[in-house]
């Protein structure tokens, strides 16, 4: 019986050596529609698999759409594997992410022996689908990505026992300073479509004089798509009061449009006075728009606010730093979870010897 074990597990450590042991990444099916959550998701999945891991998307359903619709073919041709076949093989020396919003998945496996890990990048939604008085560490998630310091201090106040990992968001290449003049387009990005709609029609109505100006919603455009419309408009407004990070006014900033945002709830670490319009006010939005419309009309924007924009976003699209980051983190989980079945190995043949 141990001679057997014995082989089981020095199989195990051979797979983590050579890097053949599976990662799997849970991911949501969006129909098509663009997520800066999903596209993480694949951006760490690519990278690892760029640098010798094995990755595989894990989905829910089989009539998943995929994303080569909006990320392209690299990312949709890599591996994918479906639950609702059961064709998930699983081994004690592999690794599941896992999205904060599963926390019903994170139930199922929970017997599971391999390596169980918590995407975390919104806080707002970690406890959506976890039974009262349960968290990650009751099913086995020891460990958590996040993508920030705001939102690791957060978290770590609530779920015990789970030690925490930073990753930021990569800002794809696509975002770039734009080098033509802009039109009289304004980019607005919300959360909820109400609030869009909200902001625009009551903006329509306070400063009729402005009605030449037009507004355009960016939900559902790919990564080309939308840097092309962020270069184009003049000005962007952003209101997400549950976001965990805030990709867009960050693409904004690098493009050279100025942000105009509510400041959310969780104060994101690359927010500062001079790199944008803040307001705590929602209702606020359309005014603090309408003097901007003002100055920019004048031409008396502080070009302060398009370089510092820049300076700070440009500090979220450097790959080079991603791949770092990713592979780093990834080769000492591995390398943890070694350690972790040599001992066992060693306290076994212990035992036989014994």
């Amino acid at each position: 019986m141990n001679e057997e074990t014995i082989l089981k597990v020095e199989q195990s450590v051979k797979n983590l050596s050579d890097k053949s042991c599976r990662i799997y990444f849970l991911c949501q099916d969006t129909k098509g529609n663009a997520k800066a959550g999903v596209k993480m998701i694949y951006e760490m999945a690519l990278t690892l698999k760029n640098n010798g891991f094995n990755t595989i998307i894990m989905h829910e359903k089989n009539d998943y759409y995929g994303v080569e619709s909006w990320l392209g073919k690299e990312y949709s041709e890599l591996p994918h594997s479906c639950i609702e076949n059961q064709d998930l093989k699983v081994s004690p020396e592999d690794f599941i992410v896992i999205p904060e919003v599963y926390g019903h998945v994170m139930e199922q496996i929970s017997k599971l022996s391999c390596a169980k890990i918590v995407l975390c990048q919104s806080y707002d939604h970690m406890l959506e689908t976890l039974q009262p008085g349960t968290s990650w560490s009751t099913h086995g998630f020891t460990k958590c990505i996040t993508t920030n310091e705001a939102q690791k201090d957060y978290i770590k106040d609530i779920m015990k026992n789970v030690s925490f990992d930073i990753i930021q968001p990569l800002i794809s290449d696509e975002y770039t300073p734009k080098t033509l003049p802009s039109k009289p387009i304004v980019s607005i990005h919300t959360r909820e479509q109400r609030d869009t709609m909200k902001i625009i029609k009551t903006f329509y109505l306070k400063y009729p004089q402005y009605r030449w100006i037009t507004f355009r919603d960016m939900r559902g455009l790919s990564p080309e798509e939308f840097s092309e419309y962020l270069k184009d408009s003049f000005v962007s407004v952003w209101v997400d009061d549950t976001s965990g990070f805030g990709t867009f006014p960050l693409e904004s900033m690098i493009t050279r449009t100025p942000v105009i945002g509510k400041v959310p709830n969780l104060k994101p670490e690359w927010l500062n006075d001079n790199n944008g319009v803040w307001t705590y006010e929602q209702n606020n939005i359309h005014d603090i728009l309408a003097e901007f419309i003002q100055n920019w009309l004048e031409d008396n924007i502080n070009e302060e606010l398009y370089d510092k924009g820049v300076e700070m976003g440009s500090k979220y699209n450097d790959k080079e730093l991603f791949t770092e980051k990713v592979t780093t983190l990834f080769d000492s989980y591995i390398n943890q979870r070694k350690d972790v079945f040599k001992s066992q190995l060693e306290k076994i043949k212990v035992e036989e010897e014994g």
